[in-house]
């Protein structure tokens, strides 16, 4: 183990004050405390790029933000000579939210993000002089269609920095101004918040001035009462991208009857020809029924009709859709604000916002190593996501007019495949406070991920968990060359790290219990890459229910039994669908509801003390006959097929699991993000700075750069098939069985062992570590975490687990798993009941004399493993010669 270099804290800032001081780490050597405020970057890896290219030490490029730090040395000039350029709205706005002796203060993060759009548009322009904000420029195809380009401007803001509070601040300043000069082009009164799911969507109305007293404008101070009545002249109306998509004349899904209604526009898809109609992954299905019905009416017309190797077939056709046409969409969109134009944009979680570039140099991504399986699952969504959003953006502009979009996002990067600008971020960018800036003034909750561990691995295992996992694998639980594994095979080796965590999770909760003035309960996410891994998951947590040679999770707080549940699973598709507000059933409404409320004590109140429940929730309850307290309250575990709903609130989350690949620095950021909310931000130290919150995380790679793994795998040859069948010419070798009804075991002898050619079973702690060593994560000038970083070291261990667990127990579970083993085999003729009494007493011995415990694991650990599957034994195939051939079968005649 190498030395630790410990400081007493990563959060050197208090959250209210600019940065003075942040930390400079790098590789091997202690960390630096440098005064001065961090120069805006970030680290980019070019995609596709071969590990060990792209930086050093293959972690990267660090690319500075050139226009995020003029605009910073600009404004705070502007600022220290008395802001000259604001108009007297403005300038009142801004004394409002600095004044002393606020009851809430704003952040830093929010006042810089605000102070920056306003600078861009208000401030004199020999400040402005030189300073260049790049546009987002439709394609070639796009203008001749006549749509035009509209300035953006980008914010990036950690999450929890308070981007909703921002929001308000810009809403309020624009129409503020826009009331008080009407021929003021800067400035819009009629606002539009786009956001990507319902969620949001519902949160975000607090952003209305209708609202009044529970909007934030009052909530967080942001605007005096006085200009409250001129603040409601205006209109914000807030939006989910699905707005944008327009809406066909189709009844009754793809094989339904086109109502031609609208304007036509004609199409072009791709079905798998199946025995159902329907979608799914990205995936459109149709039958050969209605297919072909649909081309005799000559609604579609087939231009390619491919059957593979395999026997599917699918075809490429093209049809004509009635839609509604541009102008109907943005009149429905913007139906609160007939006419209005000039329009302020606000788009939350702006990462998902641009456009799908069509480069000839983006090549399939699938390398065979089985990091990238699985990983396109939701790329059709996000591809539409995108293109639906941003086009929706483009008629807004072309028929209302933008006058400026203003993007906020932890993670405003390119995210889909769009050639070299993969993993770039927006070039409009024009403020940042990220991460590592959030971390160091307190405002999130401090990431804790795996520094080292007893394999001595330069990366420990349990910091890219599925990697890991992956180079234990044999060929067959891989899953050949698509590399699909098997879940009972990435549960035997991610057991560990879960039994780790959760022994660490229940401690937590027992001290959590005993608070007086809170009873939730800590949070902790698994997020698994698919639905088939996320089930098994979700069973052996939830149901105790173990694959045979995987020990019981012993979670019993996270078991859901008796009426109660406190562990979920949440599929992408129930993502999806609850993400537009239409979800096909009550239960994944309530679904939805859970998600949304876990972490939530209560539903807020009104002036009379009656609760508020969200629109629906009422009804949904009373319908299913659940109660009408937060369904989520009492969630512990939630099992994730992919990256949680952003916009996902709760603060609660202390402890994550990544059981998946990540191919980006946004997917580590995001899943990470889920639970870097602080519970508390009342709580500070001596010096003005609040108190540390952690949350602990394995198997999320988060090295704050793009990083992807490209080794070639060999292709397997398909096995060559042999038909075997009776000829004639053979017919004297025939083999008669008499009919019997059954078969009698008579039991003779016992199964034995060749002891002396069984090898010991030693407990590696270089194979599977039983130890992990977590650090807060503040990355390395490479953009890697580093052991040397700032922050306390704590060790995470299977201890707690081990505890809860007997020798008797252990013996009792191999003879099990041995039992069902060469039952199901029916390699012997010994019944269950019979082998089990004989293959306990085995399993005991070979505790007692065969498990040979290596340092540092101490020998008293030895009645505590969590043993391998069954026929890894190395006692399996000496009892495999010993019971086959023993004992002898009586027929029963029929």
């Amino acid at each position: 183990m190498s030395e630790n270099f410990e400081v007493p804290t990563p959060i050197l800032n208090g959250p209210y004050d600019a940065p003075a001081e942040h930390w400079k780490i790098a590789p091997d050597r202690p960390a630096q405390r440098v005064p001065g405020r961090r120069a805006a970057g970030y680290h980019y890896r070019p995609p596709n790029a071969p590990e060990g290219e792209g930086g050093p030490g293959g972690a990267g490029q660090w690319r500075p933000l050139e226009l995020v730090n003029l605009v910073r040395e600009r404004m705070a000039r502007w600022q220290a000579e008395g802001r000259p350029g604001l108009t007297r709205g403005s300038a009142e706005l801004i004394a409002y939210w600095r004044r002393e002796g606020r009851q809430h203060r704003l952040f830093f993060a929010q006042l810089e993000a605000a102070e920056t759009i306003i600078f861009l548009a208000e401030a004199r322009v020999d400040f402005r002089q030189g300073i260049e904000v790049p546009v987002d420029e439709p394609s070639e195809e796009r203008k001749a269609e006549g749509f035009a380009a509209f300035r953006r401007q980008c914010c990036k803001m950690a999450t929890g920095s308070g981007k909703s509070t921002v929001m308000a601040m810009l809403a309020a300043w624009s129409i503020l101004n826009k009331v008080a000069n009407r021929g003021d082009a800067r400035f819009s009164d009629t606002v539009l918040v786009v956001c990507p799911n319902v969620t949001i969507r519902n949160r975000l109305q607090e952003i209305d001035p209708r609202h009044g007293e529970a909007s934030l404008y009052r909530s967080r101070d942001l605007v005096p009462e006085r200009l409250m009545p001129e603040l409601n002249r205006g209109r914000v109306i807030v939006s989910n991208w699905h707005a944008f998509e327009p809406q066909g004349s189709a009844v009754g899904g793809t094989g339904a009857r086109v109502v031609k209604a609208g304007k036509a526009t004609e199409t072009r898809e791709r079905f798998v020809v199946a025995g159902k109609t329907t979608s799914f992954h990205g995936k459109k299905y149709i039958t050969p029924e209605i297919l072909a019905a649909r081309v005799a009416e000559g609604d579609l017309r087939v231009i390619e009709d491919k059957t593979d190797t395999n026997g599917r077939r699918t075809v490429t056709v093209l049809g004509t859709a009635y839609v509604e046409s541009d102008t109907g969409l943005v009149n429905r969109v913007l139906k609160e604000a007939p006419g209005k134009k000039n329009i302020l944009v606000l788009n939350d979680e702006a990462h998902h916002a641009y456009r799908i570039l069509r480069d000839k140099d983006v090549a399939a991504d699938d390398d065979g190593n089985g990091e990238n399986d699985g990983e396109g699952e939701g790329d059709d969504y996000e591809r539409k996501e995108a293109t639906v959003w941003i086009e929706g953006l483009d008629k807004v502009n072309r028929l209302r007019g933008i006058g400026l979009c203003v993007d906020l996002s932890a993670t405003p990067y390119f995210i889909s495949r769009v050639g070299q600008a993969t993993n770039t971020i927006f070039p409009w960018t024009v403020s940042d406070f990220g991460l590592t800036d959030a971390i160091e003034s307190g405002l999130v909750k401090i990431p804790q991920l795996a520094v080292r561990d007893t394999t001595g691995h330069e990366i420990p295992d349990y910091f890219n968990l599925w990697r890991s996992i992956l180079k234990k694998l044999t060929p067959a639980e891989r899953g050949g060359k698509k590399s699909n594994p098997k879940p009972e095979a990435i549960l035997k080796y991610a057991h560990t790290p879960i039994a780790m965590l959760g022994g660490l999770w229940e401690a937590m909760r027992a001290e959590w219990a005993e608070r007086e003035d809170d009873e939730r309960p800590p949070v902790v996410i698994l997020v698994c890459k698919n639905t088939r891994i996320a089930r098994v998951m979700f069973d052996w947590i939830a149901d105790d229910k173990a694959p045979a040679g995987i020990p019981s999770a012993k979670l019993d707080e996270l078991r859901n039994r008796n009426g109660r549940f406190v562990t979920i699973r949440v599929d992408t598709k129930v993502a999806q669908e609850t993400d537009s507000g239409e979800a096909k059933s009550d239960e994944v409404a309530w679904m939805r509801r859970t998600l949304d409320t876990v972490g939530k004590r209560d539903w807020p109140h009104d002036s009379q003390g009656r609760p508020i429940y969200p629109e629906g929730f009422e009804a949904l309850a009373q319908k299913l006959d659940r109660p009408l307290h937060p369904p989520g309250r009492d969630i512990r575990c939630i099992v994730s097929v992919g990256m949680l709903t952003e916009g996902w609130d709760c603060n609660t989350v202390t402890h994550i699991v990544g059981i998946r690949p990540f191919m980006s620095q946004l997917l580590c950021e995001q899943v990470v993000g889920r639970g870097l909310r602080r519970a508390d931000y009342n709580d500070f130290d001596e010096q003005g700075r609040l108190k540390e919150e952690v949350a602990k995380v394995f198997g999320v790679p988060f090295e704050v750069v793009p990083f992807k793994e490209n080794k070639g795998a060999a292709t397997t040859k398909a096995p060559k098939r042999n038909r075997v069948h009776a000829i004639p010419e053979k017919a004297r070798y025939e083999i008669r069985f008499p009919r019997v009804e059954g078969y009698r075991q008579a039991i003779r002898n016992r199964v034995t062992v060749d002891w002396p050619n069984i090898a010991p079973l030693r407990l590696d702690p270089l194979n599977i570590p039983p130890e992990t060593d977590v650090k807060g994560l503040l990355p390395t000038d490479t953009g890697r975490p580093s052991l040397l970083g700032p922050g306390r070291m704590e060790s995470v261990t299977l201890n707690p687990w081990r505890q809860a667990r007997r020798l008797q127990e252990l013996a009792f579970q191999m003879a099990r798993d041995l039992t069902r083993v060469y039952v199901k085999r029916g390699e012997g003729e010994l019944p269950a009941h019979v082998l089990f009494p004989q293959l306990l007493a085995i399993a005991e011995r070979f505790l007692n004399e065969r498990v040979v415990p290596q340092p540092p694991a101490a020998p008293a650990a030895a009645p505590r493993i969590s043993p391998p599957p069954a026929s890894a034994w190395p006692a399996s195939p000496c009892l495999a010669a010993s019971i086959a051939g023993r004992g002898r079968r009586q027929a029963i005649a029929a």
